[in-house]
């Protein structure tokens, strides 16, 4: 078994404190970066590893691009780890690494894309009413004279 799996127990420590860092981390988030650069930013998940040495902070963003949200967070990673340091009480505290979230704006295409198959009419404009004599698919008709 390798040293630096993750682990999935549901409940466990691993859980608890990545839970505690993004509360923590959201907090210091809003008090510490300037919303006018970096844009409101929204932290929607952390993973550590194994033995706490490193997190992967997962956000998405709102009023800037996400390059600019992620350079912001990326300079101030040091000052937001030192933080951190200070609220939880454990002897190892994470390197963060921060990155995009993309699971929401796929989740918003993909929403886009089920409205868009359930809006009547637009598929049945797009399809003909009847299928040509001369398609191959066409089933046969007994009504039209034995074709088959």
């Amino acid at each position: 078994m390798s040293r630096h799996k993750k682990t999935n127990v549901p409940g466990g420590r691993n859980m608890r404190l990545a839970d505690q860092i993004q509360k923590d981390l959201a907090v210091m988030i809003q008090q510490e970066l300037d919303i006018s650069r970096a844009g409101l930013i929204t932290l929607t998940g952390v993973d550590l590893t194994a033995d706490y040495a490193h997190a992967k902070v997962y956000f998405t963003v709102m009023g800037a691009t996400p390059e600019v949200a992620e350079s912001a967070l990326r300079d101030k990673a040091g000052w937001l780890h030192s933080l951190l340091f200070k609220r939880l009480h454990i002897h190892t505290v994470p390197t963060l690494h921060f990155q995009h979230d993309l699971r929401m704006s796929q989740g918003m295409a993909l929403a886009e894309l089920i409205g868009q198959a359930n809006t009547p009419g637009v598929l049945a404009d797009d399809v003909p009413a009847e299928l040509p004599d001369n398609d191959p698919g066409r089933k046969p008709n007994p009504e039209e004279g034995g074709r088959g």
